[in-house]
């Protein structure tokens, strides 16, 4: 049995492949400004006295970490309406992937911030800091410095991960690899484009948040104990 490649029949259908890999970049960038502010505010939480809080944010993160994101997004998407709570395609796959990535964030972030030196805490108490000016000026900048590679990739998987939208009819990469292949018959040649185009994003995703990181934190006190 031959089979001949014909990658030159996916021409017509590179503005559809264009189109989705923006949107998967757009979704991508929203749910981590959101999903990165969501592990902040968790581990701003997991630093209170509240016990109450502490246990909410817990039981979130292990319900997050310990479920199927196709599950999480299947339960935003076509759960939440029977709750009175309607939402459309493109807004459930952010809100699915925010909620994803703030609860590992919230791991992330709380590992860093473990891991600022004791004595840093005490220096800021002697100052007369706050608790709050305590985790924003002291405890939070470091903790970002100590674990954004741990970051970036958790970002990166999130990226990767949003195929899984394509499931609710958003037109993705991957929606968009679907729709051609339906129509052209040439499953290998379009799978293989778009895993492609895939690691093209997720190693150009890495390579200018690496980027970013090595600027913010060029000077940061990473080695200090």
């Amino acid at each position: 049995m031959s089979y001949q490649l014909q990658f030159g029949d996916l021409a017509a259908y590179s503005g559809m492949f264009a189109s989705g890999a923006a949107v998967t970049l757009a979704l991508t960038a929203a749910s981590t400004a959101l999903g990165v502010s969501l592990g902040v505010a968790g581990a701003a939480v997991y630093q209170s006295s509240h016990a109450a809080a502490r246990a909410i944010v817990h039981g979130y993160v292990e319900a997050v970490r310990n479920t199927p994101f196709l599950v999480q997004l299947f339960f935003v998407f076509f759960g939440l309406p029977a709750l009175g709570v309607h939402i459309g395609e493109y807004t459930a796959a952010v809100l699915a992937m925010t909620l994803n990535l703030g609860a590992y964030a919230v791991e992330i972030l709380r590992a860093g911030i473990d891991a600022v030196p004791r004595g840093h805490r005490e220096a800021a108490a002697a100052l007369a800091m706050s608790p709050r000016e305590t985790f924003v000026h002291v405890l939070l900048p470091q903790a970002f410095a100590k674990v954004f590679p741990a970051l970036t990739s958790q970002i990166v998987i999130t990226m990767l991960g949003s195929a899984v939208v394509s499931q609710i009819s958003v037109a993705d990469l991957t929606y968009a690899a679907s729709y051609v292949q339906s129509r052209n018959f040439r499953a290998f040649e379009t799978y293989f484009l778009i895993a492609g185009i895939y690691l093209a994003m997720a190693l150009v995703l890495r390579a200018v948040l690496n980027a970013a990181g090595r600027k913010l934190f060029a000077r940061s006190p990473r080695g200090t104990r």
